[in-house]
């Protein structure tokens, strides 16, 4: 196996110079449904105990009310992926955004248990669908050069959520039982900030050529580039004439590869841990003997952590590469967890020393997997399947996210911290192994360049 995609067309790349004042407006605007991400996601880590005392839950239950959404995500992938190739990425962000807003809304009003499972699940399908079209985005509106730090937007987006929330969960914990209701009532700012900034972004240039409005994909490369527009439009046309963009192409010898690496990396992601960290980070906290006011805090420190953390890939992700920073937050997330299940067997799982290995942890993650995760994604993919394909590893994402945190708590109770953190650092020494057997570099590759290095077998990784 070859760990090196196709070789760059050089000149192609130097005659293409980057505007990169628009490029990082349009790229950082589409990626703020990223920040709605994360706030959904990471707000229930606050209002949790609060919902486990409104509705009298047990663990199985408890469960249930962090897990609701992500399985909405499921569904939420899937419709965004049978119609983003028709209607478009940015008429689905618009549509996601308005759909942020009015569950939100929902879930603070829910008067029942039911009534919130059922908000919950419908704000997973805006999720979900913003997990695939945005990455998918920004990936077709960034040149190469550029566009590892541009998707690196998109995790940095989750993580401001995952921080704001966290922060809205600290500030609002003492005012009282409804506490819950107000802390999920905040999400509809930011869903109203991003409905607005959408209006301002162009649709991704690839689309347009695929819907044959070659005239408008024209304008939006200039905008990117300039120089190198029919160079870009030509390589778009070439890729776009190997698949007829149906479902039943996904099952090309050039499309197998990345579909098959792309699944794996779906599942080893959650099953090595994030996702507990972030959700459940104080449960966790709190049994390593802080009060709640304490747990609610250090996740704060926690957020705060994550996104320091994701401000170095900014840094690294073009400069190293997708896969060694792969291997290296593979590795580092492993160490950390075992640590952890260390500190449990001898007796030292508490205060500081918790505190301090489970951002150690989101260092390795944060810094490394996450960004490159969300970026690679939509890289490895061909134009005419781009859409139909993601939904098969943003698919896949949600279903381990969702069965992993659904049945987190009660692992975690039944097995304890030991054995618990030495399941996913097992997970993530799977991670590492498969990354180093099957993970190609696509660094400074146009998406053109990618998808031909897959359709050439004898070149082809994996």
């Amino acid at each position: 196996m070859t760990a090196d995609l196709a070789p760059a067309a050089e000149q192609e790349r130097a005659a293409y110079p980057v505007n990169l004042g628009y490029t990082l407006m349009t790229a950082s605007a589409a990626a703020l449904g990223g920040l709605m991400f994360g706030f959904d996601i990471a707000i229930i880590t606050g209002a949790g105990p609060f919902i486990q005392e409104a509705f009298d839950l047990d663990a199985l239950g408890f469960g249930w009310a962090f897990s609701s959404l992500l399985f909405g995500c499921i569904f939420g992938a899937a419709f965004a992926g049978a119609i983003v190739d028709r209607i478009g990425r940015k008429a689905l962000m618009l549509l996601v955004a308005v759909l942020f807003a009015l569950t939100t809304l929902a879930t603070g009003a829910a008067g029942s248990f039911d009534q919130f499972i059922t908000a919950r699940f419908l704000g997973g399908l805006a999720v979900g669908a913003a997990s695939l079209v945005v990455p998918m985005y920004v990936s077709e509106i960034t040149p190469a050069p550029l566009r590892g730090r541009m998707g690196a937007l998109y995790q940095m987006a989750i993580v401001t959520g995952i921080l704001g929330s966290y922060l809205v969960n600290y500030l609002l914990r003492d005012t009282g039982p409804d506490a819950w209701r107000y802390m999920f009532y905040t999400g509809v700012i930011p869903a109203l900030i991003y409905l607005a900034v959408l209006l301002l972004v162009p649709e991704s240039p690839r689309f347009l050529i695929r819907q044959g409005k070659e005239a408008a994909a024209r304008r939006v490369l200039e905008r990117i580039g300039g120089a190198g527009t029919e160079a870009a439009l030509e390589a778009v046309r070439a890729s776009l004439r190997v698949d007829s963009g149906t479902w039943r192409d996904l099952a090309g010898a050039h499309v197998r590869a990345p579909l098959r690496l792309s699944f794996f990396l779906a599942i080893l992601i959650h099953l090595s841990g994030i996702n507990t960290i972030i959700e459940y980070a104080p449960t966790i906290f709190r049994s390593a003997g802080f009060t709640l006011d304490a747990a609610l805090f250090s996740t704060f420190v926690v957020g705060i952590a994550n996104f320091a953390f994701t401000l170095v890939s900014f840094q690294v992700i073009d400069r190293f590469g997708r896969r060694p920073l792969y291997i290296i937050g593979s590795a580092g997330m492993m160490i950390s967890l075992i640590c952890l299940a260390g500190a449990a067997v001898t007796g030292n799982f508490h205060g500081m020393m918790v505190l301090v290995l489970i951002v150690l942890y989101l260092f390795f993650f944060a810094s490394c997997i996450g960004p490159v995760f969300w970026t690679l994604l939509p890289e490895i993919f061909p134009n005419g399947l781009r859409g139909k394909a993601m939904t098969v590893p943003v698919l896949t994402q949600w279903g381990a996210n969702a069965l992993v945190v659904l049945f987190f708590p009660a692992i975690f109770h039944a097995l304890g911290e030991a054995v618990t953190f030495l399941l996913l650092a097992g997970a993530c020494l799977a991670q590492l192994l498969f990354v180093i057997r099957a993970l190609p570099e696509t660094r400074n590759r146009t998406l053109e360049e990618i998808s031909a290095a897959w359709a050439d077998e004898r070149r082809a990784p994996g």
